[in-house]
C-alpha cells in the first residue's frame, strides 16, 4: 500500500474504503472554500459518493493509471492529493490536491507534492509533471511556484464553476529540471557540501 512519511506529524496514505466517512466530513466541512475553485464538492453529497470516489481511485491504482492519497496530520485527515492520470506513451502525469481550511499554511501540500513528484520521476520514470489550477487561485499557484514548476500558459474559460467561466493556468516541470532543483536543495541542506545522491 502507498504510504509515505512527510514529517514527524504527517504522512500520505492511499485512500481506503474505511476513510470514506472522514473524507466526506472533511469535504462537507469545507464545502464553501473548496467549491470556490473546484467542482467536486457539489457532486459529493453523501458518504456513498466518497465511497464511489475511493473505489475508482483504487481501481486506477491497480491498473497503473494514477490514484488519490489522503494527507494525514496529527492523526486527522487534512486533505488529499492525487495523480489524475499516468500517460505512459508521453511519459507524463498531472497532480491535483486540496486541503481543509484549518490545515492550510502548514506546508502540507508542498511536502506532499514533493513526494509525488519524486515518485513520478524516480519510480515511474516519467519525464514531465504538471499541476493545473484556476488562474485566480493564488494559494494553489504559490505551491507550484514554490516547488519550482514553470508557468507554461493559460487556457481561457476552461471550466464553469459557480456561474462563472474560469481560466486555468498550467505549470510544469521536466525530470532534468527537478533533478537539478533537488540536488541544489540537498547541497544547501548539507551546508554547502557536495552530496552523492538526491535526498
Amino acid at each position: 500500500m502507498f504510504k509515505v512519511k512527510l514529517d514527524e506529524h504527517s504522512y500520505l496514505a492511499l485512500l481506503q474504503q474505511g476513510d470514506a466517512v472522514e473524507l466526506f466530513e472533511l469535504i462537507d466541512d469545507n464545502r464553501k472554500s473548496l467549491g470556490e475553485w473546484l467542482s467536486f464538492p457539489k457532486k459529493t453529497i453523501s458518504v456513498e459518493d466518497s465511497e464511489v470516489f475511493i473505489q475508482k481511485s483504487l481501481t486506477r491504482f491497480s491498473s497503473g493509471n494514477g490514484f488519490w492519497a489522503g494527507i494525514w496530520h496529527k492523526g486527522v485527515l487534512a486533505g488529499s492529493i492525487g495523480f489524475l492520470y499516468v500517460d505512459i506513451n508521453n511519459r507524463k502525469t498531472e497532480i491535483g490536491y486540496w486541503l481543509g481550511e484549518s490545515f492550510q499554511g502548514c506546508g502540507l501540500v508542498t511536502k506532499a507534492c514533493k513526494k509525488f513528484i519524486d515518485h513520478a520521476f524516480n519510480e515511474w520514470e516519467l519525464n514531465k509533471v504538471e499541476i493545473n489550477m484556476a488562474f485566480k487561485n493564488t494559494r494553489s499557484r504559490s505551491v507550484a511556484e514554490r516547488l519550482g514548476l514553470i508557468e507554461e500558459g493559460t487556457i481561457r474559460e476552461y471550466e464553469y464553476i459557480n456561474g462563472e467561466f474560469l481560466d486555468r493556468v498550467i505549470y510544469g516541470i521536466v525530470k532534468k529540471e527537478w533533478k537539478e532543483l533537488r540536488e541544489e536543495e540537498s547541497y544547501e541542506e548539507n551546508g554547502g557540501s557536495a552530496v552523492s545522491s538526491i535526498q
